[in-house]
Protein backbone atom coordinates (compact mmCIF):
# COMPACT_ATOMS: atom_id res chain seq x y z
CA UNK A 1 0.00 0.00 0.00
CA UNK A 2 0.99 3.67 -0.81
CA UNK A 3 2.07 5.79 2.09
CA UNK A 4 0.66 9.11 2.06
CA UNK A 5 1.00 12.37 3.55
CA UNK A 6 -0.48 16.15 4.61
CA UNK A 7 0.47 18.57 2.29
CA UNK A 8 -0.86 22.00 0.74
CA UNK A 9 -1.02 22.79 -2.90
CA UNK A 10 -1.45 25.99 -4.81
CA UNK A 11 -3.55 25.90 -7.63
CA UNK A 12 -4.78 28.10 -10.22
CA UNK A 13 -8.01 27.82 -12.60
CA UNK A 14 -7.94 29.15 -16.35
CA UNK A 15 -8.77 32.84 -14.98
CA UNK A 16 -5.37 32.46 -13.17
CA UNK A 17 -7.38 32.34 -10.01
CA UNK A 18 -4.80 31.07 -6.89
CA UNK A 19 -6.90 28.52 -4.95
CA UNK A 20 -4.91 27.04 -1.44
CA UNK A 21 -6.09 23.53 -0.11
CA UNK A 22 -4.53 20.96 1.98
CA UNK A 23 -3.99 18.01 0.06
CA UNK A 24 -3.32 13.74 0.37
CA UNK A 25 -0.24 13.14 -2.03
CA UNK A 26 1.95 10.49 -2.15
CA UNK A 27 5.71 9.98 -3.45
CA UNK A 28 4.12 9.43 -6.79
CA UNK A 29 3.14 13.01 -6.96
CA UNK A 30 6.78 14.55 -6.12
CA UNK A 31 8.58 16.39 -9.05
CA UNK A 32 12.16 14.90 -10.47
CA UNK A 33 15.17 14.75 -8.09
CA UNK A 34 17.80 12.19 -7.23
CA UNK A 35 17.08 12.22 -3.10
CA UNK A 36 14.05 12.19 -1.30
CA UNK A 37 14.15 13.37 2.41
CA UNK A 38 11.88 13.21 5.30
CA UNK A 39 10.84 16.80 6.44
CA UNK A 40 11.41 17.40 9.77
CA UNK A 41 10.97 21.20 10.22
CA UNK A 42 10.29 24.02 7.94
CA UNK A 43 9.67 27.71 8.33
CA UNK A 44 6.93 30.37 7.16
CA UNK A 45 9.14 33.36 5.53
CA UNK A 46 7.77 37.02 3.83
CA UNK A 47 8.47 34.76 0.49
CA UNK A 48 6.08 31.91 1.71
CA UNK A 49 3.07 34.52 2.67
CA UNK A 50 3.64 36.03 -0.57
CA UNK A 51 2.99 32.74 -2.49
CA UNK A 52 0.10 31.46 -0.33
CA UNK A 53 -1.86 34.78 -0.28
CA UNK A 54 -1.25 35.26 -3.88
CA UNK A 55 -0.03 39.02 -2.96
CA UNK A 56 3.15 38.43 -5.61
CA UNK A 57 3.93 35.82 -8.42
CA UNK A 58 5.94 34.00 -5.90
CA UNK A 59 4.74 30.43 -7.31
CA UNK A 60 4.96 29.99 -11.12
CA UNK A 61 4.20 26.16 -11.65
CA UNK A 62 0.92 24.87 -11.18
CA UNK A 63 -0.53 22.91 -8.94
CA UNK A 64 2.48 23.63 -6.49
CA UNK A 65 3.62 22.61 -2.77
CA UNK A 66 5.13 25.86 -1.34
CA UNK A 67 7.49 26.36 1.34
CA UNK A 68 10.66 27.68 0.26
CA UNK A 69 13.26 25.90 3.06
CA UNK A 70 13.19 22.66 5.17
CA UNK A 71 15.47 20.30 7.10
CA UNK A 72 15.19 16.85 7.62
CA UNK A 73 16.63 13.36 7.25
CA UNK A 74 17.51 11.18 3.71
CA UNK A 75 15.06 8.39 3.18
CA UNK A 76 15.93 7.91 -0.54
CA UNK A 77 19.46 8.71 -2.10
CA UNK A 78 20.92 7.70 -5.30
CA UNK A 79 23.29 11.24 -5.61
CA UNK A 80 27.22 10.40 -4.56
CA UNK A 81 26.95 12.75 -1.46
CA UNK A 82 23.95 11.93 0.34
CA UNK A 83 22.82 8.20 2.13
CA UNK A 84 19.63 7.21 4.09
CA UNK A 85 20.12 8.74 7.44
CA UNK A 86 21.80 12.14 6.47
CA UNK A 87 20.52 15.55 8.11
CA UNK A 88 20.16 18.53 5.55
CA UNK A 89 18.85 21.38 5.12
CA UNK A 90 17.76 23.28 1.77
CA UNK A 91 17.24 27.41 1.14
CA UNK A 92 15.99 28.44 -2.08
CA UNK A 93 17.02 26.66 -5.71
CA UNK A 94 13.18 27.54 -6.79
CA UNK A 95 12.06 25.27 -4.14
CA UNK A 96 7.87 26.39 -3.19
CA UNK A 97 7.88 28.90 -6.58
CA UNK A 98 9.12 26.32 -9.60
CA UNK A 99 9.60 22.83 -7.56
CA UNK A 100 7.43 21.26 -4.78
CA UNK A 101 8.23 22.51 -1.60
CA UNK A 102 8.60 21.95 2.29
CA UNK A 103 4.90 22.10 2.83
CA UNK A 104 4.72 18.60 2.81
CA UNK A 105 5.73 15.51 4.68
CA UNK A 106 7.99 14.72 2.37
CA UNK A 107 10.29 16.11 -0.25
CA UNK A 108 11.96 15.37 -3.69
CA UNK A 109 15.17 17.79 -4.59
CA UNK A 110 18.43 17.67 -6.18
CA UNK A 111 21.00 16.47 -4.29
CA UNK A 112 23.19 19.16 -5.57
CA UNK A 113 20.29 21.81 -3.54
CA UNK A 114 21.14 20.12 -0.31
CA UNK A 115 23.47 21.07 2.55
CA UNK A 116 24.51 19.12 5.75
CA UNK A 117 22.73 20.39 8.61
CA UNK A 118 26.04 21.75 10.99
CA UNK A 119 26.46 19.36 14.28
CA UNK A 120 25.12 20.50 17.07
CA UNK A 121 22.37 21.98 15.58
CA UNK A 122 18.90 20.04 15.20
CA UNK A 123 16.19 20.78 12.29
CA UNK A 124 13.83 23.07 14.34
CA UNK A 125 17.33 25.12 15.23
CA UNK A 126 18.11 25.35 11.41
CA UNK A 127 14.70 26.37 10.68
CA UNK A 128 14.85 28.83 13.17
CA UNK A 129 17.49 30.17 11.22
CA UNK A 130 15.77 29.48 7.84
CA UNK A 131 16.28 31.51 4.35
CA UNK A 132 15.89 34.55 6.33
CA UNK A 133 18.70 33.83 9.20
CA UNK A 134 20.75 32.47 6.11
CA UNK A 135 20.24 35.68 4.43
CA UNK A 136 20.78 37.87 6.89
CA UNK A 137 24.46 36.00 7.24
CA UNK A 138 25.23 36.41 3.46
CA UNK A 139 24.71 40.20 4.19
CA UNK A 140 27.00 40.36 6.83
CA UNK A 141 29.69 38.46 4.85
CA UNK A 142 29.04 40.95 2.12
CA UNK A 143 29.54 43.80 4.49
CA UNK A 144 32.85 42.36 5.81
CA UNK A 145 33.94 41.91 2.12
CA UNK A 146 33.60 45.28 1.73
CA UNK A 147 35.75 45.85 4.78
CA UNK A 148 32.78 47.54 7.04
CA UNK A 149 34.10 46.60 10.81
CA UNK A 150 32.95 47.74 14.08
CA UNK A 151 35.58 50.22 13.93
CA UNK A 152 34.07 52.08 10.78
CA UNK A 153 31.13 53.33 13.07
CA UNK A 154 27.00 51.90 13.14
CA UNK A 155 25.60 49.85 11.18
CA UNK A 156 21.25 50.25 10.50
CA UNK A 157 19.22 46.81 10.33
CA UNK A 158 16.16 47.91 8.54
CA UNK A 159 13.08 45.71 8.76
CA UNK A 160 14.82 44.99 12.58
CA UNK A 161 11.73 43.09 14.13
CA UNK A 162 11.65 40.30 10.64
CA UNK A 163 13.39 37.49 10.42
CA UNK A 164 16.67 38.91 8.26
CA UNK A 165 16.08 42.05 10.78
CA UNK A 166 16.24 40.02 13.78
CA UNK A 167 18.97 37.35 13.12
CA UNK A 168 20.91 40.70 11.11
CA UNK A 169 20.86 42.62 14.43
CA UNK A 170 22.09 39.55 17.01
CA UNK A 171 24.60 38.83 14.32
CA UNK A 172 26.28 42.30 13.81
CA UNK A 173 25.89 42.88 17.68
CA UNK A 174 27.64 39.85 18.93
CA UNK A 175 30.43 41.68 16.39
CA UNK A 176 30.72 43.84 18.43
CA UNK A 177 29.17 46.34 15.73
CA UNK A 178 26.93 49.39 17.48
CA UNK A 179 23.78 48.28 15.51
CA UNK A 180 20.73 51.17 14.77
CA UNK A 181 17.48 49.06 14.32
CA UNK A 182 14.76 50.76 12.09
CA UNK A 183 11.35 49.40 12.98
CA UNK A 184 7.72 50.30 12.94
CA UNK A 185 6.61 48.53 15.86
CA UNK A 186 7.75 50.85 19.00
CA UNK A 187 6.41 48.08 21.27
CA UNK A 188 9.54 45.87 20.33
CA UNK A 189 11.82 47.60 21.65
CA UNK A 190 12.44 45.96 24.63
CA UNK A 191 12.94 42.74 22.03
CA UNK A 192 15.66 44.48 19.69
CA UNK A 193 17.73 45.25 22.77
CA UNK A 194 17.56 42.07 23.89
CA UNK A 195 19.17 41.09 20.50
CA UNK A 196 21.71 43.63 20.96
CA UNK A 197 20.70 46.59 19.06
CA UNK A 198 22.06 49.53 20.33
CA UNK A 199 19.32 52.22 19.54
CA UNK A 200 16.05 52.01 18.05
CA UNK A 201 14.75 54.13 15.38
CA UNK A 202 11.16 54.70 14.15
CA UNK A 203 10.74 53.45 10.45
CA UNK A 204 8.76 56.37 9.62
CA UNK A 205 12.43 57.95 9.65
CA UNK A 206 13.40 56.66 6.36
CA UNK A 207 9.79 55.86 4.82
CA UNK A 208 9.14 59.09 3.01
CA UNK A 209 11.27 60.20 -0.14
CA UNK A 210 14.63 60.12 0.02
CA UNK A 211 16.99 63.27 0.27
CA UNK A 212 19.90 62.85 -2.65
CA UNK A 213 22.10 62.70 -0.05
CA UNK A 214 21.09 63.18 3.96
CA UNK A 215 23.51 63.74 7.17
CA UNK A 216 26.25 60.74 7.56
CA UNK A 217 24.50 58.48 9.98
CA UNK A 218 26.29 55.09 9.62
CA UNK A 219 28.78 53.10 8.11
CA UNK A 220 26.47 50.51 6.51
CA UNK A 221 23.47 48.63 6.84
CA UNK A 222 21.47 45.46 6.11
CA UNK A 223 18.32 46.70 4.55
CA UNK A 224 14.81 43.72 3.90
CA UNK A 225 12.67 46.72 3.37
CA UNK A 226 13.57 48.28 -0.19
CA UNK A 227 11.83 50.98 -1.95
CA UNK A 228 12.10 54.81 -0.41
CA UNK A 229 13.76 53.04 2.82
CA UNK A 230 16.93 51.97 0.73
CA UNK A 231 16.87 55.31 -0.74
CA UNK A 232 17.01 56.95 2.92
CA UNK A 233 19.63 54.34 3.75
CA UNK A 234 21.62 55.19 0.94
CA UNK A 235 21.80 58.53 1.24
CA UNK A 236 22.68 58.48 4.99
CA UNK A 237 25.59 56.18 5.04
CA UNK A 238 29.05 57.54 5.50
CA UNK A 239 31.68 58.31 2.64
CA UNK A 240 32.94 54.34 1.53
CA UNK A 241 30.58 52.57 3.64
CA UNK A 242 28.18 50.10 1.91
CA UNK A 243 24.51 48.48 2.17
CA UNK A 244 23.80 44.82 1.93
CA UNK A 245 20.18 44.93 0.27
CA UNK A 246 18.46 41.58 0.29
CA UNK A 247 14.49 41.88 0.67
CA UNK A 248 11.46 44.65 -1.06
CA UNK A 249 8.83 44.59 1.57
CA UNK A 250 8.16 48.44 1.17
CA UNK A 251 8.70 47.89 -2.85
CA UNK A 252 10.82 46.75 -5.56
CA UNK A 253 11.36 49.99 -6.33
CA UNK A 254 14.73 52.25 -5.98
CA UNK A 255 13.75 55.79 -6.08
CA UNK A 256 16.98 57.40 -5.44
CA UNK A 257 19.85 59.48 -7.39
CA UNK A 258 23.57 58.17 -8.13
CA UNK A 259 24.67 61.14 -5.29
CA UNK A 260 25.42 58.52 -2.49
CA UNK A 261 27.50 56.59 -5.25
CA UNK A 262 29.45 59.33 -7.19
CA UNK A 263 30.03 62.15 -3.97
CA UNK A 264 30.63 59.53 -1.25
CA UNK A 265 31.82 56.49 -2.77
CA UNK A 266 28.91 54.32 -1.15
CA UNK A 267 28.80 50.55 -2.42
CA UNK A 268 24.94 48.50 -2.72
CA UNK A 269 25.91 45.41 -2.17
CA UNK A 270 23.18 43.40 -3.76
CA UNK A 271 22.37 39.57 -1.41
CA UNK A 272 20.39 37.14 -3.50
CA UNK A 273 19.97 33.70 -1.67
CA UNK A 274 18.00 31.65 -3.92
CA UNK A 275 20.86 30.63 -5.94
CA UNK A 276 24.20 31.72 -4.00
CA UNK A 277 26.66 28.81 -5.05
CA UNK A 278 27.06 26.26 -2.61
CA UNK A 279 30.47 26.85 -1.35
CA UNK A 280 28.89 30.00 -0.07
CA UNK A 281 26.26 28.58 1.80
CA UNK A 282 28.50 25.93 3.15
CA UNK A 283 30.57 28.73 4.41
CA UNK A 284 27.08 30.55 5.87
CA UNK A 285 25.96 28.06 7.68
CA UNK A 286 29.52 27.17 9.28
CA UNK A 287 29.23 30.24 10.41
CA UNK A 288 25.64 30.07 11.58
CA UNK A 289 26.52 27.36 13.50
CA UNK A 290 29.85 28.90 15.19
CA UNK A 291 28.65 32.43 15.42
CA UNK A 292 24.78 32.96 16.20
CA UNK A 293 23.91 33.00 20.01
CA UNK A 294 21.89 30.04 20.51
CA UNK A 295 20.30 31.84 23.34
CA UNK A 296 19.16 34.34 21.31
CA UNK A 297 18.14 32.05 18.30
CA UNK A 298 15.68 30.94 21.08
CA UNK A 299 14.15 33.88 21.55
CA UNK A 300 13.72 35.09 18.47
CA UNK A 301 11.73 31.98 17.13
CA UNK A 302 8.61 30.39 17.64
CA UNK A 303 7.05 27.33 17.15
CA UNK A 304 3.80 26.54 15.08
CA UNK A 305 2.32 23.41 13.95
CA UNK A 306 2.00 21.94 10.48
CA UNK A 307 -1.95 22.75 10.65
CA UNK A 308 -1.31 26.64 11.34
CA UNK A 309 0.98 27.12 8.56
CA UNK A 310 -1.64 28.94 6.21
CA UNK A 311 -3.10 31.33 9.19
CA UNK A 312 0.67 32.51 9.76
CA UNK A 313 1.02 33.10 6.20
CA UNK A 314 -1.49 35.54 6.63
CA UNK A 315 -0.35 37.07 9.75
CA UNK A 316 3.30 37.46 8.14
CA UNK A 317 1.62 39.07 5.44
CA UNK A 318 -0.19 41.33 8.23
CA UNK A 319 2.97 42.30 9.39
CA UNK A 320 2.33 41.03 13.02
CA UNK A 321 4.93 38.37 13.74
CA UNK A 322 8.19 38.91 14.97
CA UNK A 323 11.59 36.81 14.64
CA UNK A 324 11.15 33.40 12.89
CA UNK A 325 7.89 31.15 12.91
CA UNK A 326 9.34 27.43 12.82
CA UNK A 327 6.82 24.85 11.83
CA UNK A 328 7.43 21.70 13.16
CA UNK A 329 6.08 18.51 11.53
CA UNK A 330 4.12 15.85 12.26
Amino acid sequence: MTETFQAVLISRDEDKKQSVEWATLSEDDLMEGDVTVAVEATTVNYKDGLAITGKAPVVRHFPLVPGIDFAGTVTKSTHADWKEGDKVVLNGWGVGETHHGAYAERARVNGDWLVPLPDGMSATDAMAVGTAGYTAMLCVMALERHGITPERGPVVVTGATGGVGSVAVTLLAGQGHHVIASTGRAAEADYLKRLGAAEIIDREELSGPARPLGKERWAGGVDAVGSHTLANVLSMTSYGGAVAACGLAQGMDLPTSVAPFILRGVSLLGVDSVMAPKALRLEAWQRIARELDHARLASISNVIAFKDVLSAAQDIMDGTVRGRLVVEMP
